[in-house]
């Protein structure tokens, strides 16, 4: 692999900052991008991470206690795993973000910028899924990535929105225990994978995400609880927009402490580049400190539009379908949200904060999990509750078995329906090796395939 054709000015940054390291970190162009994935902590068993590790020849990522290497000739995003949401595909720098800012289980946490969603999908995981994750992301195509990215790994404590970081900031003062904001930036530790990325930068651009990454801390600093931890990151090197921006937002909040700062180099470990700070804020109630909240203009949602008594229609016939199809209800203590025919049920520790002076006109592409749709006094459940339900919470279990190309589960995630087990009726979890990975109907010795189309494989 050849290194791309560096702008000269950015050669010139580099040597100023790296001195005599620089042609190292230049020469490290050469060598080919680095792979990763991460575990997700709430679906890999010891047995399963065993099998993975072996079957993809895996080596650690010394920063991620749940992520590793592979190497360029394998494709993990291709297997069944992926689609069951045992793993997130992620390079491995950007892992050290979420390690840093340290989550905890309980906790009310806000990604700022979240999509693809590789550091919200290890948040949750960290969390133990339990507390709630506002994973938010202004580009409305983004979003919806996001929340699906979200549901493939089975989580319920979280809520993706799509809204300005002032919008939220309006809405959300000092609400959250912990912020991640992986700030929008020139982009240079993706020069390696992304040629694209060379071509687009300039120090112009640079200048633009230093005022666009000012910008959105202070909406940040606005959310961030007394007390709470912030975890700033980038995939960029120069110093503008890392140490640079963090000695200016200490010095324009005296209530900040700049508690750590890592970076991680492509010449001297194995990963693309990533910057993480670490930032908290001082436990102080005093008005005077807070700045004055934003104006933001709330409509009406134009999407929430069933009464009480069709809410509580649909969450009746939710909990009865539970009781006959599964050994838990997934969220039976949260809130349920209807919107049109889609029954979506918030956190329980989402209560206090997402309430509906709050929710009234933002954007949400995931309003928590979704977990059926209320069609005609029928429930009917959805797919993001197949894969939040653990192997041993459905009644009806139906098992697919990976064995060579025309395997049952290489069907199922065709569309294809299968021969159903026997005594099998009514809705049935699939599953490959206790990994669920969508819904089946079971009648006459016939499992019918529930699996969306839009997750289907044709290959």
């Amino acid at each position: 692999m050849s290194k791309p054709s560096l702008p000269e000015s950015y050669i010139h940054h580099i040597r100023e900052m790296l001195g005599s390291e620089a042609e190292a970190f230049i020469n490290s162009y050469d060598q080919p991008r680095v792979q990763g994935l991460r575990f997700n902590s709430l679906k890999a068993t010891p047995e399963l991470k065993k099998q993975v590790i072996e079957q993809f020849n895996l080596t650690k990522v010394p920063w991620c206690e749940t992520g590793y290497y592979y190497q360029s000739n394998e494709r993990p995003g291709k297997h069944v795993y992926h689609a069951a949401g045992l793993y997130y595909i992620q390079e491995p720098s950007a892992m050290s973000a979420v390690e840093m800012l340290n989550p905890q289980p309980g906790e009310i946490i806000l990604d700022l910028a979240a999509a693809p969603g590789g550091k919200s999908t290890h948040i949750a995981s960290l969390m133990e899924d339990q507390g709630l994750l506002v994973s938010n992301e202004i580009h409305p195509a983004r979003a919806k990535i996001l929340a699906e990215n979200v549901e493939r790994m089975g989580l319920s404590s979280v809520v993706v929105t799509s809204a300005a970081p002032g919008g939220l900031s309006a809405r959300f003062p000092a609400a959250f225990d912990r912020i991640m904001l992986d700030a929008p930036c020139s982009g240079e530790g993706m020069f390696r994978k992304d040629p694209d990325a060379v071509t687009e930068w300039s120090d112009d651009l640079v200048t633009l995400c230093v005022n666009r990454q000012w910008d959105i801390l202070q909406d940040a600093y606005i959310m961030l609880k007394p007390g709470g931890t912030l975890a700033y990151s980038t995939c960029t090197f120069n110093r503008e927009e890392n140490e640079g921006m963090m000695e200016r937002f200490v010095t324009a909040y005296p209530d900040l402490t700049l508690v750590r700062t890592e970076r991680i180099w492509p010449h001297l470990a194995q990963g693309e580049g990533h910057f993480v700070a670490v930032v908290t804020k001082a436990e102080s109630q005093e008005q005077e400190e807070q700045p004055r909240k934003r104006k933001d203009k709330r409509g009406r949602n134009p999407r929430q539009t069933a009464s009480s008594k069709e809410v509580e229609s649909a969450w009746n016939a939710y909990l009865a379908w539970s009781s006959d199809h599964t050994d838990t209800v997934a969220n039976g203590n949260g809130r349920p949200l209807l919107f049109g025919e889609a029954l979506y049920v918030l956190p329980e520790r989402a209560a206090q904060l997402l309430t509906d002076d709050r929710l009234n006109g933002l954007k949400l592409p995931r309003p928590g999990l979704h977990v059926g749709d209320w069609k005609k006094g029928r429930f009917e459940p959805a797919h993001a509750l197949a894969l939040a339900l653990g192997q041993q919470e459905a009644v009806n279990m139906q098992h697919a078995a990976l064995d060579v190309e025309t395997s049952q589960v290489a069907a199922y995630l065709r569309g294809e329906s299968l021969p159903a087990e026997s005594g099998l009726t009514g809705w049935t979890l699939v599953t490959f090796n206790g990994l669920p990975l969508g819904w089946g109907k079971a009648s006459a010795g016939q499992l019918k395939n529930r699996l969306p189309k839009g997750l289907r494989r044709m290959q």
